[in-house]
């Protein structure tokens, strides 16, 4: 059903990105992660627009068909929370519930400290909402899990690039991301990572602020992020958290290995509303 869909070029704070939407309703945008694209929503567009939503699944800005700009400054999350809101802008919706995975998951939980009025509702899978920490991300990093630790790893120039090459390449790994990801390259979605610090020093202004739309927490029980970020303190910056579900023998791809459980988490959700 994903093919049927036709893709638009939206452009939307200086970039473009490519778009899929389909439904009709109030709005819903999807955010996707690392290393994914709008296709990791397939299983979720459709359920959502048969349920009386305008479903709004961009490739995200550095990903797919969407813009990659060269710059690493390019890619922080209150750049990347401003691309999303410029889609509403171009809809003609004033406000969405914001649904993220993964890095998604950071955007959207960012975009709703930041824009509040923008923001119906926000979910987050895997990746929950934590206070601004008391030192730049990567220094904490460092010191609990130690230089080889992935993320920053990733904030090395090219070498992280040419690994993941070497696992397409080495393994064979066929499909939709594999294809993408050999045209467009690993870069636009690695400079995410290497905007911790900038991050962490943007989001002094909102350190004060809770998040007070309604929220949704979604994570599998096996999923790795569990391990080393906190999940158990959400409602220190959510003040009206209407669910936190743990989705039993799930990992960190939760919304496509586990399909019908996140939809009924959303819909669910959704409901409250």
């Amino acid at each position: 059903m994903w093919h049927q869909l036709t893709p638009t070029q939206v452009a939307t704070n200086g970039i473009e990105l490519r778009v899929f939407a389909h439904g009709q309703g109030p709005a819903v945008v999807l955010a996707h992660g690392f290393p994914e694209l709008a296709f990791s929503w397939r299983h979720q567009i459709f359920a959502l627009a048969d349920a009386g939503y305008r479903v709004i699944v961009p490739d995200m800005r550095g990903y797919g068909g969407s813009s990659r700009p060269a710059e690493v400054e390019a890619y922080d999350v209150f750049t990347l929370a401003a691309d999303l809101i410029g889609l509403l802008d171009a809809e003609g919706q004033e406000q969405a519930v914001f649904v993220g995975h993964d890095w998604g998951a950071s955007v959207v939980w960012h975009l709703a400290l930041a824009y509040p009025g923008r923001t119906r509702a926000v979910a987050g899978l895997s990746v929950p909402p934590t206070r601004r920490s008391a030192a730049p991300p990567t220094q904490i990093m460092r010191k609990r899990l130690g230089d080889d630790f992935y993320m920053l790893r990733f904030q090395e120039p090219e070498v992280p690039e040419e690994e993941l090459f070497a696992i397409l390449r080495d393994f064979d790994v066929d499909g939709v991301y594999a294809e993408t990801f050999r045209a467009t390259g690993f870069t636009g979605g690695l400079n995410y990572y290497r905007n911790l610090d900038r991050n962490w020093a943007l989001a002094e202004r909102f350190q004060d602020r809770t998040i007070d739309v309604p929220s949704l927490f979604v994570i599998g029980s096996e999923d790795p992020v569990g391990s080393f970020m906190r999940t158990d303190r959400i409602t220190e910056i959510t003040s009206d958290l209407r669910g936190h579900v743990v989705i039993d023998r799930a990992g960190h791809w939760i919304q496509q290995e586990r399909p019908d459980e996140v939809n009924t988490a959303l819909l669910r959700f959704l409901d409250t509303l």
